[in-house]
């Protein structure tokens, strides 16, 4: 059975052939991509309830982005204020490592010194997120970046901090 998720939301219609402007919901990445299948929740009496993403352009507020089926303004106003929900299938795999929700809470450890402990916090920052984890060396400060990640799965993050680090966040 396929597992769905929120993505974005709907905020407003742009221009009179029926764009909007979606937002990515949840602290989540601009995740709308050309074909992907949509669902528009909760659905709308007339209107269309499964979508498919024609075009996306992003801006500084969000993505502007076409829909199959919402063709003009009148469309995209009835969308406006609603949610798109998308296969979690369809979703990047390492969509894990930018969802803070799905974060707090995950083990992690480190190739060398072992249990740092639980996400307990992710900090969005403009280069990259920083997870707070606590555990056994108090709170650890870590840049959420790809080249200290080794492998991340649903219960356990396995990375490989360079040396020093866990002692100097502390």
């Amino acid at each position: 059975m396929d597992r769905y998720r929120i993505i974005a939301s709907v905020d407003k219609p742009r221009g009179a052939k029926g764009g909007v402007v979606c937002c990515p919901v949840d602290g989540l990445p601009l995740l709308l991509q050309p074909g992907m299948a949509l669902w528009i929740v909760p659905p709308t009496l007339r209107g269309p309830r499964q979508v498919e993403v024609r075009s996306t352009k992003d801006g500084p507020r969000g993505q502007q982005v076409r829909l199959s089926g919402i063709d003009d303004l009148s469309a995209a106003e009835k969308i406006a204020g609603r949610y798109l929900l998308a296969r979690e299938a369809d979703l990047p795999g390492d969509l894990l490592l930018h969802d803070p929700q799905a974060l707090v809470g995950l083990k992690v450890v480190d190739a060398t010194l072992g249990d740092l402990g639980s996400i307990s916090a992710v900090m969005s920052g403009p280069a990259q997120d920083v997870w707070e984890i606590q555990g056994p060396y108090g709170t650890v400060l870590v840049p959420a970046v790809s080249e200290f990640l080794v492998q991340a799965d649903d219960d356990l993050i396995t990375m490989d901090l360079p040396s020093g680090l866990v002692e100097a966040s502390r």
